[in-house]
């Protein structure tokens, strides 16, 4: 697994043995606009030219600003996004953002991190 560098960032970025990214939020995060543009600069500079599938876990994030949810409107190496969560707030935030912000990949939520995993790695 290969993993970003330590240091300010708020997400925790990884990249898994199938070649699926993996966003962590922390516990209570609020991401902000610079927290989201932090966080698509590391997608992308990871992936290099390669667009890859992400899962991100936002199951415990506690608000995305309007900013944040701008910042991931705009298209990166994520080739389908899946948001991991586990309760109707989870919910309401990833329909709100699928709802309103127009995505530039296909992007579903899940509370289950099999099927979210199932769908990322199938043949698009």
């Amino acid at each position: 697994m290969t993993q970003q560098p330590e240091g300010q960032d708020k997400g925790h970025l990884s990249l898994d043995g199938d070649g699926v990214l993996q966003l962590l939020w922390p516990r209570g995060a609020s991401i902000s606009e610079a927290d989201a543009e932090s966080a698509m600069a590391r997608v992308n500079e990871m992936c290099g030219p390669t667009r890859r599938p992400m899962l991100v876990d936002m199951a415990t994030t506690e608000k995305v600003s309007r900013g944040a949810r701008a910042v991931f409107g705009r298209p990166c190496q994520a080739s389908r996004i899946a948001l991991l969560g586990s309760s109707p707030v989870d919910k309401v935030m990833a329909n709100f953002a699928l709802g309103v912000t127009r995505l530039p990949c296909p992007t579903r939520f899940f509370t289950s991190r099999a099927e979210a995993m199932a769908w990322l790695t199938r043949e698009a």
